[in-house]
């Protein structure tokens, strides 16, 4: 993790070398100034904890945060909450994507995320900060100042994807009205949720995690778990290729949302159809050797064209088996019990689809 502290003053600056040695064991930091006093530039130099660390900003504040935007993973301030504020609004887009933004007062007495509390992590990095320079964590995000469960922060530590953002503001209303919400998983939860937190084994629930088509809930929760083994023609295109896949994952009220991963032969790496679904959807896409789709152990849809096209019986199902096997599934024998889907052809693309396990905690 990257961050960029950037102070104004002689004592902004020295308490910069401060988070800088707070944050030296977790994070990367840098430390930057922004001032066109010389003499306090030559003093800034000397000082020991940033002896030759020093950067001082040249341009105006608004493109420097805009930059850092794109390049740091967290950003802090060292002076007023008006001065981040103002530097930061034309960099401001969206609160799943922003990074967070801290600001301290330069006695360093608070520590204020100002953007990206939760699922940006910035509530969690003013906390630790706070502990390691003995300050407070001023907190106002609702969840956080009554002790209650935040829906985007467990959503971000178990790797899952936000279907309709508006729904963390749902299940925050309603918590924060009623006291409980209900959930319901379809992948192994870990540990017991807060009070707040319901479980339910069916029925209706305020929040759903996964891999289905969302129904009627407050907020849908996709855990990355489907992994998809393709074959294909050669020349088959993306328009085609993104057709079958939605089909026959609507087919099973799967979301694309919750595929983790595309997968197939190597002799496939450049088909353009194939690479080009894979980028527009923002999936990995990845390939394997016959000799390595050989070593999958099953009983596959076999077919003598394949076989003699590329060297092996079957490309796609093979090519589930490899990922599920790498990404922890021990001794797996490939069969119609582990797969959702079995390969399914048609006009010269062949699909199969299988599952990750996943498991979720509080």
């Amino acid at each position: 993790m990257r961050i960029a502290v950037i102070s104004f003053t002689k004592q902004g600056a020295r308490l910069s070398g401060r988070i800088k040695t707070a944050l030296e064991e977790q994070e990367h930091t840098e430390v930057f100034c922004c001032t066109k006093c010389n003499s306090f530039r030559k003093e800034a130099e000397q000082m020991n904890s940033l002896k030759g660390q020093m950067i001082f900003v040249e341009e105006p504040l608004a493109d420097w945060t805009r930059a850092q935007f794109g390049t740091s993973d967290a950003l802090i301030f060292v002076g007023a909450c008006g001065i981040a504020v103002r530097a930061i609004a034309p960099a401001v887009r969206d609160k799943l994507t922003d990074i967070p933004v801290l600001v301290l007062d330069e006695l360093g007495q608070y520590v204020i995320p100002i953007l990206s509390g939760h699922y940006g992590g910035g509530n969690e990095l003013a906390v630790l900060l706070a502990e390691n320079l003995g300050a407070q964590a001023v907190l106002t995000t609702a969840t956080d100042v009554n002790g209650l469960f935040a829906v985007d922060v467990f959503a971000k530590k178990n790797q899952l994807l936000i279907g309709e953002r508006s729904g963390i503001a749902k299940v925050s209303a309603k918590l924060l009205q009623e006291r409980q919400i209900t959930m319901k998983s379809a992948v192994t939860i870990e540990g017991g949720p807060p009070e707040e937190v319901k479980l339910l084994n069916e029925g209706r629930a305020d929040v759903v995690i996964s891999p289905m088509e969302p129904e009627q809930e407050l907020l849908h929760l996709y855990p990355k778990c489907l992994v998809l083994g393709m074959g294909c023609r050669k020349g088959k295109s993306e328009k085609e290729i993104r057709q079958f896949v939605t089909e026959e994952l609507e087919k099973r009220k799967l979301s694309i949302h919750a595929v983790a991963v595309l997968a197939s032969i190597d002799v496939k790496a450049e088909e353009a159809g194939l690479a080009g679904f894979a980028k527009d959807c923002q999936i990995p896409f990845v390939t394997y050797s016959k000799e390595q789709l050989l070593e999958v152990e099953g009983t596959f849809a076999s077919s003598a064209f394949v076989e003699k096209t590329v060297g092996v019986d079957n490309v796609c199902e093979r090519a589930v088996g490899i990922v599920l096997r790498e990404k922890g599934h021990k001794n797996i024998r490939l069969d119609e019990k582990t797969l959702l889907a079995g390969k399914t052809a048609r006009d010269g693309m062949t699909l199969a689809i299988g599952c990750l396990d996943w498991k979720v905690s509080f």
